[in-house]
Parts: C-alpha cells; sequence; structure tokens
C-alpha cells in the first residue's frame, strides 16, 4: 500500500516538474526572441563582436545575467548588457537561461 502511494505522488511530482520545465523554456523562447535575438542571432551563435551562446550551459548563462544585472564587467560588451539584464527578474533569467542550454547546444 505504502508503495502504491509513493509511485503515485512520484508520478505526480514528476509530471509537475516536467511541465513547469516546458513553461520555463516556453517563457525563455518569449524573452529571447523579444531581446536576445537582435544581437545573439536565432541560432544563438552571435553575430559581429556580440558571442555565441551556443554549447553554454544554464549556469552559465544565469550567472552572467546575474552579473550584467548588478553591473559587472566581464568582457567588452558589458555595459550594453546592463540595461538588457538590469529588467530582469530571477524567474526571467532561470527561463532564459534554460531556453539557451537546451536550444543552443
Amino acid at each position: 500500500m505504502k508503495m502504491a502511494q509513493f509511485c503515485i505522488v512520484f508520478a505526480a511530482l514528476t509530471l509537475t516538474v516536467a511541465e513547469a520545465g516546458a513553461q520555463d523554456i516556453a517563457a525563455g523562447e518569449a524573452r529571447y526572441n523579444e531581446t536576445c535575438v537582435n544581437c545573439h542571432g536565432n541560432t544563438g551563435k552571435g553575430m559581429a563582436s556580440f558571442p555565441p551562446l551556443v554549447g553554454r550551459d544554464a549556469d552559465y548563462i544565469a550567472g552572467r545575467l546575474e552579473q550584467f544585472r548588478a553591473k559587472e564587467m566581464v568582457g567588452p560588451n558589458s555595459a550594453l548588457m546592463f540595461s538588457w539584464a538590469g529588467e530582469l527578474n530571477d524567474e526571467e533569467i532561470a527561463d532564459l537561461a534554460a531556453y539557451i542550454s537546451e536550444s543552443f547546444k
């Protein structure tokens, strides 16, 4: 009996996490297409002096966005990112990081 209850609860939690992940990626995609695509391109390969995002994991992307939001200089285009990242909340950063890391491998 306890094993059956455990399995039901585990399955429900797994479905909830999967649905949340899909929503996060969809929200990240929408935000990326609204702003980031202008400099980093449709495929995340970057354009001109704007760096590629291809192959970056979610922790890296989130960390950089948090640094830009805090107005930390981490590269030649940092100042350009300050205003964009400054508008993002923690959830939006997580959404973008999930989308970028899953979409641009």
